[in-house]
């Protein structure tokens, strides 16, 4: 399990990514995020602001909500309730951040397979 807090509108929002955050994301959406995150890093690359697919956005929208209620439950219980308190909220601004801590989580998970195996193995 991984935390960060990332600034949205001049408030410090905290996230977090776990083995959870993709059953939490399926239960909630009947989406999976790794197809999800896969989608955005690539319309990231490609894109300006103005040409994010609605669809994306939306994806976008969803990831950071089920990431922030994971790191605080006492968040809206809805992604429009928890969006409706920021005035602003970019998705070039925060959506790397949010790769950056499912990025590092996954890689933390990884490695801790390997560790596991080698233990088992030995």
């Amino acid at each position: 399990m991984i935390k960060k807090e990332i600034e949205i509108d001049g408030k410090l929002v905290p996230f977090r990514a776990s083995a959870t955050v993709p059953r939490l994301y399926r239960a909630y959406f009947q989406r999976d995020i790794f197809r999800d995150m896969y989608q955005l890093e690539k319309t990231m690359g490609k894109a300006d602001e103005s040409d994010i697919p609605l669809n994306d956005l939306e994806m976008f929208e969803n990831i950071a909500y089920i990431m922030a209620k994971h790191a605080d439950p006492t968040q809206p219980d809805t992604p429009e309730e928890w969006l409706d308190q920021f005035d602003t909220f970019s998705i070039y601004v925060v959506l790397p951040k949010i790769l950056e801590l499912w990025n590092l989580d996954n890689k933390t998970m990884v490695e801790s397979k390997k560790k596991l195996a080698e233990v088992q193995g030995k």
